[in-house]
């Protein structure tokens, strides 16, 4: 790869039981892999990142990479409902949440707070010019996706990101392009 590209690769952290059970998120521990499940191989790396909560960081241990914190890289603050399962939230509430981008009745970040979060961190990592790999959310990964497309922020739902996948974000100068991972790590 040319040193006048900056290739990031973000990865969906693993199974969690809040993502089976379809629960807002808490810092919860990864879902113990399957008996004889092999380590998913992982893309070559000059920077390795990871958002702080422990599934992300879990995740790239389970990928044997030396990461660094980052704190961009963090999950969507779900506010109030962070633990709660998806049945427990009033319907009227959860489909506000889907369907507005600027809604924060939950108490936490709405979705065009984590799309200015990740613009500001992808604009500080556009011209790093190295390969980066980053152990992070589907939220994260699917504001990134949003981004470099240029897609309209209540286009974020339409995007799924499957536990452990990589999404690569290439770049030659201010403009990111996607390149889809069709299999999961």
């Amino acid at each position: 790869m040319s040193a006048t590209v900056t290739r990031l690769t973000l990865i969906s952290h693993g199974m969690t039981a809040a993502m089976r059970s379809a629960r807002f998120p808490v810092d919860e521990p990864l879902d113990e892999p399957p008996r004889g499940a092999a380590t998913p191989a992982t893309p070559r790396a000059d920077r390795v990142l990871t958002a702080p909560e422990l599934r992300a960081t879990a995740t790239a241990a389970l990928l044997s990479l030396r990461a660094t914190t980052e704190p961009a890289l963090r999950d969507l603050d779900c506010g109030d409902w962070a633990g709660m399962s998806m049945d427990t939230v009033d319907p009227a509430d959860l489909m506000a949440w889907m369907t507005d981008p600027g809604y924060r009745g939950h108490g936490g970040e709405a979705i065009t707070d984590l799309l200015d979060r990740v613009r500001g961190w992808l604009d500080t990592v556009v011209a790093d010019r190295r390969r980066i790999v980053a152990t992070t959310h589907p939220a994260v990964v699917r504001a990134s996706v949003l981004l470099a497309l240029a897609a309209p922020p209540e286009s974020f739902w339409r995007i799924d990101i499957p536990p452990l996948s990589a999404t690569t974000l290439h770049s030659r100068g201010p403009a990111w392009t996607v390149r889809h991972t069709a299999n999961p790590l």
